[in-house]
């Protein structure tokens, strides 16, 4: 007899416009973690590709269409696709007044929609796709904890409907440029952020490996 090797698919994207910095290096460690575990990736860059939000065609919808499947031809519509055919799927994104970004919120829309049923609020997803979700954000840990958690626990929410685990983490207080003498941003200290780029980023890199593998195992 043969032992059969399974290999779990994880989809790793990246919804920072930024293709090079924290939400970046964040990404890239989850997709080292799920490849330490022995997992197929796929990096994608969101806003490298070209799409909107959902334009409530209903086709998904319609009695003669296939259930759970966005209809609407563009970039995301494939990696919808894929999405669906993953074990995993890891997201990372920067806060921006307190939210997602837009691209992150578009993806959301498409992939949770089609897959929700207007006849009983159920999923037509009979798949399982476990999500790790990375908030990369300027405010500090306690500021996220009093006044984004529970907002952003709305979207997370909307990952259940892909039956899976479902797992976050915030990344605070990132550094946001190199150097900040160059920019108008006297509000912030350059030697604190430094600081905590220094002591607190690597153990979110570490944080984000460990969560890459545990979800993609």
């Amino acid at each position: 007899m043969f032992d059969i090797l399974i290999f779990m698919k994880t989809i790793v994207i990246n919804a920072s416009p930024r293709k090079k910095w924290n939400t970046a290096e964040i990404m890239e460690a989850a997709q080292k973690g799920a490849e330490s575990v022995g997992a197929e990736t796929e990096y994608i860059n969101l806003y490298d590709l070209a799409f909107k939000g959902c334009r409530s065609c209903l086709i998904c919808k319609m009695q003669d269409k296939t259930k759970g499947k966005c209809y609407w031809k563009d970039d995301l519509s494939p990696l919808i696709e894929r999405i669906f055919d993953a074990d995993a799927l890891l997201i990372g994104t920067p806060i921006y007044f307190g939210e997602p970004t837009s691209e992150f919120r578009a993806l959301v829309e498409r992939l949770v929609f089609c897959i929700l049923s207007y006849d009983d609020g159920s999923s037509y997803y009979a798949g399982k796709v476990n999500v790790g979700l990375f908030y990369t954000m300027n405010a500090p840990l306690e500021f996220f904890n009093n006044n984004m958690k529970d907002n952003l626990a709305k979207t997370e929410y909307l990952f259940n409907f892909l039956n899976g685990k479902v797992v976050s983490y915030p990344v605070c207080d990132t550094l946001q440029v190199a150097k900040y003498s160059k920019y108008n941003m006297a509000g912030f200290s350059e030697e604190a952020k430094q600081k905590q780029y220094v002591l607190q980023f690597p153990k979110d890199l570490e944080k984000a490996f460990e969560i890459g593998a545990k979800l993609s195992k």
